[in-house]
């Protein structure tokens, strides 16, 4: 699901919250029954988007989805 569509100033606010993981540009599926012990976000930054900072591909945003959610929401005021 599509949750937010954000700037990178705005990711970086949301990355300093919460642990994330680089994964490239192929995010791994949990598959064979497998599943995530905890929540987690993805975010995707296109070649086109990223800086110095951040690399083109997937990243894994672990969080609870609620907490992130707050964050998300706080970022509109």
């Amino acid at each position: 699901m599509l949750r937010a569509v954000l700037s990178v100033n705005e990711c970086e606010k949301v990355v300093s919250e919460h642990s994330v993981t680089f994964f490239g540009e192929k995010f791994p599926s949990l598959g064979d029954g497998q599943t995530a012990e905890n929540d987690f976000a993805v975010l995707r930054f296109a070649a086109e988007e990223t800086n110095g900072h951040w690399q083109p591909g997937f990243y894994r945003l672990d969080s609870d989805l609620g907490a992130l959610n707050d964050v998300l929401r706080d970022l509109q005021r």
